[in-house]
């Protein structure tokens, strides 16, 4: 059994992060970058959503600021095995680990977390 109780005396489960990959954030919007970037800081949650309907990968994985503006994608490469945990319920999200210019283009490293309870 894992968990702590609370006052109510009712076990209260653990919940923890475990990241599950690191990756580079595809496709990054040109649109909005240079406004949001000041806002993607190290350490910054970054939500994940499922876009099943996308024509070029099914296994689409959408990436967002804080702030709700999409960002970019999880590389295609990465999406078979964390596309299927998001389908199954399972609460995925991102972190921001670095970024940085090359030229007009903003390279955005991250890890990408399950929560488990």
């Amino acid at each position: 059994m894992h968990g702590s109780f609370g006052k109510d005396g009712v076990l209260k489960p653990f919940a923890r992060e475990i990241m599950l990959i690191e990756c580079q954030i595809a496709g990054m919007i040109p649109r909005d970058v240079k406004t949001v970037e000041p806002q993607l800081v190290p350490g910054a949650l970054l939500p994940l959503k499922r876009e099943p309907e996308n024509p070029h990968d099914p296994l689409a994985i959408m990436v967002f600021s804080e702030a709700g503006h999409h960002l970019g994608y999880v590389p295609r490469a990465k999406t078979e095995v964390l596309a299927r945990l998001l389908d199954a319920g399972k609460l995925l999200f991102a972190r921001l680990e670095s970024k940085s210019w090359q030229g007009d283009f903003l390279k955005v490293a991250a890890h990408i977390y399950l929560r488990d309870f």
